[in-house]
């Protein structure tokens, strides 16, 4: 059987034309097609109480969190700073225990954007609320180019998963203001860009986790790295099945 991913969803703030309902779930299409073009089964996750997550345990293999709104910096011990944006604390506390409870059970885990930032998050590890914060942020992280058009370049660590899929050089999109500031003890840093923002985690000792700052699923038609990301991801979640299906 083909691994089963879960997509934590996102949440629509404004009414739908569809229901006329505001606050409504939904995952990115570009999302779910890449999952499905490399082989996985996608099941969307609404944000629920963190106390149900136990019961989603069973239903997948992998897991993948997308992009979205910024992470609440209460999570790492601090107030907002002026320029941090939107947040969902509903979302926050549902993916955090999601994450905890899949890193427990031995599940896949993948990470896009503020999903990394939720990964580093959720394992102990802090963010810059906003770019501005970082002395050393000097390239535009957020791309006025199209979103399906990479836009800068980052150094893979060659002792990485990341570099073994992508090599050493690749060329990336970036849509973020945010970024990894103090890295979470079951983390590594595996790519950078050239100012040095972190654009790549990976857990530790295991394959467990691979997390990326750019959004793969929005350049995945057209080029090959981000389709190997997503092979990748798949391929780890199908290990997770055959072991745990026997």
């Amino acid at each position: 059987m083909r691994p089963r991913i879960a997509l934590p969803a996102d949440t629509l703030a404004e009414a739908t034309n569809v229901i006329n309902e505001r606050n409504a779930a939904f995952a990115p299409r570009p999302a779910i097609e890449a999952i499905v073009k490399s082989g996985g089964v996608p099941i969307i996750f609404p944000s629920v109480n963190p106390e149900d997550v136990r019961d989603y345990m069973t239903l997948f293999d992998g897991v993948c969190f997308l992009g979205g709104a910024d992470v609440d910096p209460t999570f790492y011990g601090e107030e907002p700073f002026q320029k941090l944006g939107m947040t969902y604390l509903k979302r926050d506390l549902f993916e955090i225990e999601l994450l905890k409870q899949s890193v427990t059970a031995g599940k896949a885990i993948f990470g896009i954007c503020r999903g990394m930032q939720l990964i580093n998050v959720g394992l102990g590890g802090t963010l810059y609320q906003d770019l501005s914060q970082d002395l050393h942020a000097t390239l535009k992280h957020s791309q006025e180019a199209p979103g399906n058009m990479p836009s800068h370049h980052i150094t893979v660590d060659p002792d990485s998963r990341l570099h073994k899929i992508i090599g050493s050089r690749p060329y990336v999109n970036s849509r973020h203001h945010q970024a990894v500031k103090d890295v979470a003890p079951y983390l590594k840093v595996t790519a950078r860009a050239d100012d040095q923002v972190i654009e790549s985690v990976e857990s530790i000792n295991n394959d467990q986790i691979l997390a990326v700052q750019w959004h793969p699923e929005n350049i995945y038609k057209h080029y090959e790295d981000s389709k190997k990301l997503f092979r990748d991801f798949v391929q780890r979640s199908q290990k997770v099945a055959d072991k745990t299906r026997k």
